[in-house]
C-alpha cells in the first residue's frame, strides 16, 4: 500500500462475493481492501472509523439494508464515498441509494475494468453511473419538471452560459475527458467549471448535477 492508495471496504452479505471482489481489488497497485462488512450496521460502524475512502455497497442485505446505511453514512461530514453494486439494472433499492447520497451505481456483472474505473472515478470526486441504465434510472425517480421550473430556479439563473452548457453535457453523461474535447478546454478548466457548478447549485457531487439537469428539463428523456 502506498500513501496514495485508494482504501476500499466491501459491503455484501455474501461471503463469496466479498472474497471475489477482494482478490480482484487487492491485485491492483493503487487499491487496497481495508475492511469487509456483511450488512448495513457493520458498514455504518466501519465508515465512522474513517478506515475506507470508498465503500462498495450492496443494497439488498438482511437487517439494515444498503439504502439506510448509505443515507446514514453520507449524512456525516468527511464521509467515505459510496458506490452501489446491484444485481438488477432496474433495482428500486439502488435508485433510492443514489438519492440517499451514493456517488455511483454499477451492476455486479460489470467487467473488472469497468468496476476499477468506477472506484477510481468515485474516489476522485466524479460519478460512476452504469451507462445502460442511467437514463432509465433518472426517469424512475425524477418527476417531470413544470415548464417554468428551470427558468425560475435562482440556482440555474446564476450560471454563466458556459456553465449551463457543461451542466447539460454532464446530464448527458459526458466524462471530464469528453467535456474537455467537446468544449476545447483543458481538464483543469473542466474541473474548475464543475467545482463552480457544485457550489452554485448547492450540489453534493456529480450525481446530483445529473439529477438537477433532468429535473430542470435540460436533458431530453
Amino acid at each position: 500500500m502506498t500513501a496514495d492508495s485508494i482504501r476500499v471496504a466491501i459491503v455484501d452479505d455474501q461471503e463469496l462475493v466479498r472474497m471475489g471482489l477482494r482478490m480482484m481489488l487487492d491485485a491492483q497497485p493503487d487499491i487496497e481492501v481495508v475492511a469487509e462488512a456483511p450488512d448495513g450496521d457493520a458498514a455504518i460502524a466501519l465508515a465512522a472509523r474513517r478506515e475506507a475512502d470508498v465503500l462498495l455497497m450492496d443494497v439488498r442485505m438482511p437487517g439494515t439494508d444498503g439504502i439506510t446505511a448509505t443515507e446514514r453514512i453520507t449524512a456525516e461530514d468527511d464521509a467515505p464515498r459510496v458506490l452501489v453494486l446491484t444485481t438488477f439494472d432496474l433495482d428500486e433499492y439502488a435508485f433510492a441509494a443514489l438519492r440517499a447520497g451514493a456517488s455511483g451505481f454499477l451492476l455486479k456483472d460489470a467487467r473488472p475494468p469497468e468496476l476499477l474505473r468506477a472506484i477510481r472515478a468515485v474516489h476522485a470526486g466524479d460519478a460512476a453511473l452504469a451507462p445502460r441504465v442511467t437514463a432509465r434510472m433518472i426517469e424512475r425517480f425524477v418527476e417531470a419538471p413544470a415548464p417554468q421550473q428551470a427558468v425560475t430556479d435562482p440556482r440555474l439563473a446564476s450560471l454563466t452560459p458556459r456553465e449551463r452548457e457543461i451542466l447539460v453535457a454532464i446530464g448527458e453523461g459526458l466524462t471530464n475527458d469528453e467535456l474537455a474535447s467537446r468544449f476545447f478546454l483543458s481538464i483543469s478548466t473542466v474541473k474548475t467549471h464543475i467545482s463552480r457548478l457544485l457550489q452554485k447549485l448547492e450540489a453534493r457531487d456529480r450525481v446530483q448535477l445529473v439529477i438537477l439537469a433532468y429535473t430542470w428539463g435540460l436533458v431530453a428523456r
